[in-house]
């Protein structure tokens, strides 16, 4: 439960942003982000722990920023899109790094023996790397249906709403697997 509540400014902006208020959605997402990261610092959390926080203000900084300069920009759009670039951009990023965005999250709630193993270092990987490709599978869908219609309101919805789910259950799951198949 830790992790997701990490993604809560991301879906803050969801539910509030729309092609016009896109403005609204990035101050509430930056908002509770930096709220986010304070009582996480103040926890005495590291920033590993604080990745998808961290990078959630940065990007929503960046959208408040541009909404003020470019107030009648086409950009709002593809915001949906561009979320998912985003997370994506931080997922494949931090996999570039060699430290996956869900290891730090995933030290806080499995036991401190096995946090400096290869073994979950390479399942923090795995799970990384398909957060990774449903962001970038969200992002590149979202993009093609709002270009071909900016209305496709429920295709939207179920896209943003797959770009979650689809992840969280793999990552409930997929430790699960491999903890059975190690002991079978």
């Amino acid at each position: 439960m830790r992790g997701l509540i990490g993604f809560l400014p991301w879906i803050a902006y969801g539910f509030v942003a729309t092609g016009d208020e896109w403005r609204w959605g990035g101050l509430v997402g930056l908002g509770a982000a930096l709220v986010l990261i304070a009582w996480d610092r103040a926890q005495g959390r590291g920033w590993d722990e604080t990745l998808v926080e961290t990078t959630a203000a940065v990007f929503f900084s960046l959208v408040v920023l541009y909404s003020l300069l470019w107030p009648d920009s086409e950009l709002p759009r593809y915001g949906p899109a561009l979320l998912n670039a985003a997370l994506a951009l931080m997922a494949w990023g931090s996999l570039a790094l060699r430290t996956p965005f869900t290891l730090g999250i995933a030290r806080t709630m499995a036991p401190e023996e096995v946090h400096g193993t290869a073994a979950f270092r390479a399942l923090n990987t795995v799970i990384t790397r398909f957060w990774a490709v449903c962001f970038t599978a969200a992002a590149a869908a979202l993009a093609v249906v709002l270009y071909l219609d900016p209305y496709a309101t429920a295709l939207v919805i179920a896209i943003k709403a797959a770009a979650f789910a689809v992840p969280v259950v793999f990552t409930v799951r997929y430790p699960k697997a491999v903890r059975r198949r190690l002991h079978a």
